[in-house]
C-alpha cells in the first residue's frame, strides 16, 4: 500500500509541475478532413456555399481513464465574399478545447481566420484551380483544477494514509497567462469535374512558439506544429467515387500520419443524399520506433447541405492489452449555406 501511495504522489507531482512538457501536444481529429480550420488556416472559405459551420467532438481512452478521458471539442465558422473578378476573401472563427485527467487539465484556444482565394484558371470546360493563403491569430490559455490532486507532503509515512487537510507544499497557478498564437498555411486545388478533383496544402501552427508555463517561467513553450496534407476525388461511375487522403503532422519530437480513403455514393437526386464509408490507419513514432496506433472506420451521411460523420478508432498500439482494442469515437457535423449563383466558387469535396 505504501508503495502505491508513493508512486501515485510521484505521478501527481510530475503531471502538475511538468504540465507544459507532459501535455504540450495539440489535439488531432481522425476525421481531419471534416475539421477544416483546425487542419489548415488556408481551408477558410474553401467550400461550396456562402458560409459554413463545423463542429467536431472526440472522446479518447475512456476504456482506461473512465470518467476522465481525453475530450476534444472544436467548432468553426467561415464566410466567403467576392473582392474582384473570380478572387475571394474569407473570414472565420475557430475554437478548440481539450480536457483530461483528475486535474481537469484544459487547453483552450480561439482564433480569427483570414484567407485569400486566388483563381489560377477555370471556366469554359477547363479545370478550376485556386491558390489559397490563410492565417490565424488568436489567444490560448491552459488551466487545471488542483483540488482533485494530492502531493507527497500530504502523505503520512507512519500511518500510510493521506491527509488532504495538510498543505501541498506546491506553488503554482491554476492557469497560465493568456498567450498569443499565430498559424499560417497554403492550399492549392484543382477541380476537373463534379466528382474529380485534387488538393494539397500545408500549415505551420504556433509560429511564435508561445510560452505556456504554470510556474511563471519562460522555459515551457508550445512547440511548433507542422501539417502537410493531400487528397482528392477519383470517379469510378457518375454515382461512385473514391476519396483518398493523407495528413502528416509533426510537433516537437512527435510525428504521425493518417492515411486512407472514403468511398462516396450519390444518387444525384434533386434533394441529394450521399453516403461515404471508409477506412483509415494512424501511424506514429514512439521512442524512435514507428508503429501503427489505430485503425479507423468512418461513415458520413450527406443530406443536401448537411454532413454528419461518425468514426471509431480501433486501438492497435501497445495499449491493446489494457484497452481490449477499444479506442476512440468521434463525431462531426458540417452545414454550409447555398451561395449566390453570381459568385459561385468551384471547390473540391474533402
Amino acid at each position: 500500500m505504501r508503495r502505491y501511495y508513493i508512486l501515485s504522489a510521484a505521478i501527481a507531482i510530475f503531471c502538475c509541475i511538468n504540465l507544459p512538457s507532459a501535455f504540450s501536444q495539440d489535439a488531432r481529429f481522425s476525421q481531419f478532413y471534416n475539421a477544416p480550420l483546425h487542419l489548415n488556416p488556408a481551408m477558410t472559405g474553401v467550400f461550396d456555399g456562402s458560409w459554413r459551420l463545423a463542429v467536431n467532438y472526440r472522446d479518447q481512452w475512456a476504456s482506461i481513464l473512465n470518467e476522465n478521458p481525453y475530450r476534444t471539442l472544436g467548432a468553426s465558422f467561415d464566410y466567403r465574399f467576392n473582392v474582384i473578378g473570380n478572387d475571394y476573401i474569407a473570414v472565420g472563427l475557430h475554437a478548440v478545447s481539450n480536457q483530461t485527467g483528475i486535474s481537469s487539465f484544459q487547453q483552450n484556444e480561439a482564433h480569427l481566420s483570414l484567407s485569400f482565394l486566388k483563381q489560377l484558371s477555370g471556366g469554359y470546360g477547363g479545370a478550376s484551380q485556386y491558390l489559397v493563403a490563410g492565417v490565424q491569430g488568436g489567444f490560448g490559455q491552459n488551466r487545471i483544477d488542483p483540488s482533485g490532486l494530492w502531493f507527497s507532503q500530504q502523505y503520512n509515512v507512519v500511518s500510510e494514509t493521506l491527509d488532504l487537510s495538510q498543505p501541498t507544499g506546491e506553488n503554482f497557478d491554476g492557469m497560465t497567462d493568456a498567450f498569443l498564437n499565430i498559424n499560417a498555411g497554403l492550399l492549392w486545388y484543382a477541380v476537373f469535374e463534379d466528382n474529380f478533383s485534387i488538393h494539397a496544402g500545408g500549415s505551420i501552427n504556433h509560429v511564435n512558439a508561445p510560452r505556456i508555463s504554470f510556474m511563471g517561467d519562460n522555459d515551457a513553450i508550445l512547440p511548433m506544429r507542422w501539417v502537410g496534407h493531400i487528397g482528392g476525388e477519383i470517379p469510378f461511375t457518375p454515382e461512385l467515387s473514391l476519396m483518398p487522403a493523407i495528413a502528416i503532422m509533426g510537433q516537437g519530437s512527435s510525428n504521425s500520419f493518417t492515411l486512407g480513403a472514403n468511398i462516396r455514393y450519390s444518387n444525384h437526386d434533386w434533394n441529394e443524399v450521399a453516403v461515404r464509408i471508409g477506412g483509415w490507419t494512424h501511424i506514429s513514432n514512439d521512442l524512435d520506433a514507428i508503429h501503427n496506433d489505430a485503425f479507423t472506420v468512418a461513415a458520413i451521411l450527406e443530406i443536401e447541405r448537411l454532413n454528419v460523420g461518425i468514426s471509431y478508432d480501433i486501438n492497435t498500439s501497445s495499449l491493446v492489452a489494457a484497452t481490449n482494442s477499444r479506442g476512440t469515437y468521434e463525431l462531426s457535423l458540417i452545414y454550409s449555406r447555398p451561395e449566390n449563383r453570381r459568385f459561385k466558387v468551384t471547390c473540391p469535396k474533402f
